[in-house]
């Protein structure tokens, strides 16, 4: 799984500040929204994963890793792939995901956009 693969999804949870314009999280949420992705912003809009009825294809880590690895516990249904941003990831992430079988990447959906969406 790449990059590309990622962005053959459809439907993203974001997890992080996607309030704060200053914030990846935000950045990412607004650029998913114009390339025309379902995006459900979890952490400070939606307070849980389990909030959002519809299936999720990606989960976005851009929160603190102890914040994001909280609810990924939580999620009640099967996580399909997580995507895991520069400085969201830990080793008790690694370690749930990879006990789990659950594929992920360390990788940037904003270069991910760049590279091979190719829309401002």
């Amino acid at each position: 799984m790449d990059l590309k693969d990622i962005l053959s999804k459809k439907t993203f949870a974001i997890l992080g500040d996607t309030l704060n314009p200053e914030k990846t999280a935000f950045e990412i949420k607004e650029k998913m929204n114009d390339n025309g992705y379902t995006v459900y912003p979890v952490g400070k809009e939606l307070s849980s994963i389990n909030d959002i009825k519809e299936d999720i294809d990606v989960i976005d880590l851009c929160i603190n890793p102890v914040k994001g690895l909280n609810l990924l516990k939580e999620y009640e249904k099967d996580i399909k792939a997580v995507v895991i941003q520069p400085g969201a990831g830990s080793d008790e992430i690694l370690e749930f995901l990879n006990e789990r079988g659950i594929p992920y990447i360390n990788g940037c959906l904003l270069l991910g956009l760049k590279v091979y969406k190719n829309k401002p």
